[in-house]
C-alpha cells in the first residue's frame, strides 16, 4: 500500500490532538452511523456503536501502524465487530414472552411503508455476512477489494456473498410485494 491518507491524522490523534479527533469524527461519523444502522436496524444502537468506535480509535491510535489495510478499513472493521457483538447479544437474550409487535402495513388505515423502509427491513432479514457485504459495497461505496479486506475474505468470497445477498433480498422483497 503506497500511503494511507489518514496516516498523519492518526499520528496526531495518537499524540492527543483533540482537533485531529474532531476532524476524523466530522469526516467519518456519517459513514459509521450509516454502517451500524444498516447492520443493526436501530438508530440508537448505531449511535452507541459509533461512539464506541471513536473511543477505540482515541485509545488505540498511538499503537496503529500502517499495514496491509488503510486506516479507514480498520475503522470499518472495528465498527462491524461492535455491530456483531450487539447482534450476538440479541440472540443470547432469551425470554418466554413474545413482544407485542404490530406490522404497520397490516393495519387497515395505515399508509403503506415506503420502499426504502421495506428494503431496510428486508436487509435485516438476510444472513449477517451477506448484509455486511451488501452494506459495505452498496451503501458504504467500498470497492470489492476494500470490502473484502475489511471482511477479511477473498474477493471471490465477497462476490459470492453479494450474489447470495442480492438473491435473498430479491426473494424477500418479491414475496412481500415490493418487486412486482
Amino acid at each position: 500500500m503506497n500511503g494511507d491518507p489518514d496516516e498523519e491524522l492518526v499520528r496526531r490523534i495518537g499524540a492527543g490532538d483533540p482537533a485531529a479527533v474532531q476532524s476524523l469524527v466530522a469526516r467519518t461519523l456519517p459513514r459509521i452511523l450509516a454502517l451500524a444502522a444498516r447492520m443493526l436496524g436501530d438508530a440508537t444502537e448505531a449511535e452507541d456503536v459509533a461512539q464506541e468506535t471513536f473511543m477505540r480509535i482515541w485509545r488505540n491510535a498511538s499503537r496503529w501502524q500502517r499495514g496491509n489495510a488503510l486506516f479507514d478499513t480498520w475503522v470499518h472493521r472495528v465498527a462491524l465487530n461492535l455491530c456483531y457483538d450487539r447482534l450476538r447479544r440479541r440472540r443470547e437474550w432469551v425470554t418466554d414472552d413474545l413482544p407485542d409487535i404490530v406490522d404497520p402495513a397490516s393495519l387497515p388505515d395505515a399508509p403503506p411503508l415506503v420502499e426504502e423502509h421495506r428494503v431496510a427491513w428486508a436487509l435485516q432479514n438476510i444472513a449477517p455476512r451477506q448484509r455486511e457485504a451488501i452494506v459495505l459495497v452498496y451503501y458504504q461505496e467500498m470497492s470489492n477489494i476494500e470490502a473484502a479486506v475489511t471482511m477479511r475474505i477473498s474477493v471471490d468470497a465477497l462476490e459470492s456473498l453479494l450474489s447470495r445477498g442480492r438473491r435473498s433480498l430479491q426473494s424477500i422483497l418479491t414475496r412481500d410485494g415490493i418487486d412486482e
